[in-house]
C-alpha cells in the first residue's frame, strides 16, 4: 500500500539482498514504488528523510532507469530498524526541503583545484548541478572514461557551463543507471 500526505510517502517493501553485494557489511535495497517516486522532485538523485520501521534516517535514493528510485540499506539502518533482508517493512520517505551540499570525490576536487576556472564555474552552480556533474563522472565504468569526463566537467565549467550536457540523471533514456541485482533464493 502506497500513501502520500504533505510530501511524505509511505509504502511497504521487502528488503532485498543484492546479488553482488561487494566487500563490507552486509546491505540491502529497496525500489521505490512509482507513484511514490512521481512524489519526488526529480528522476535522478535525490536526498529524502526517512523512516524504516520508524528508525529516521536520510539518504540519497539513486534512479533505476525506469524513472523511479531505489534506496540502499545499510547495515547499521537494519540493525537499528531491526529487519534482514527478505523482511516486509514499513518505510516513510519525503523530499529534503534544500538539496545538501555534495561532496566532490577526491579526483574531481583535486582537478577542480588544479583550475581556478573551473573551480569557479562549479562555485556557480547550484548543489543540484552539482549533483548531477559528481554522478555524470562517478557513473563512468572505466577509469580512463571518469578520467576524460573530470577533463570534460573541467573544460565545460571553465567555458561557463553550468549543467552537464547530454546527460539524463534519471537512465531511462540511456539505461545508463538501474537497481542492483537481487540475490535469487
Amino acid at each position: 500500500m502506497t500513501t502520500t500526505s504533505n510530501q511524505t510517502s509511505r509504502f511497504s517493501a521487502t528488503l532485498l539482498l543484492p546479488a553482488s553485494p561487494g566487500e563490507g557489511a552486509p546491505w540491502t535495497f529497496v525500489v521505490l514504488p512509482k507513484a511514490v517516486s512521481d512524489t519526488l522532485p526529480r528522476r535522478g538523485r535525490t536526498t529524502v528523510d526517512g523512516a524504516i520501521n520508524g528508525q529516521a534516517f536520510r539518504a540519497t535514493l539513486e534512479p533505476d532507469g525506469h524513472l523511479s528510485h531505489w534506496l540502499r540499506v545499510t547495515h547499521d539502518l537494519m540493525m537499528r530498524a531491526g529487519v534482514a533482508a527478505g523482511d516486509v517493512a514499513e518505510f516513510e520517505v519525503a523530499p529534503v526541503d534544500r538539496e545538501p551540499e555534495p561532496e566532490a570525490p577526491p579526483d574531481l576536487h583535486d582537478a577542480l583545484t588544479a583550475s581556478p576556472e573551473a573551480l569557479a564555474g562549479w562555485e556557480d552552480t547550484t548543489a543540484i548541478a552539482r549533483l548531477d556533474w559528481i554522478h555524470w563522472i562517478t557513473s563512468a565504468k572505466q577509469s580512463k572514461t571518469r578520467a576524460q569526463r573530470i577533463r570534460n566537467a573541467c573544460a565545460m565549467l571553465s567555458s561557463g557551463e553550468r549543467r552537464v550536457c547530454c546527460f539524463d540523471p534519471s537512465g531511462y533514456y540511456s539505461k545508463a543507471f538501474s537497481a542492483p541485482k537481487a540475490a535469487s533464493g
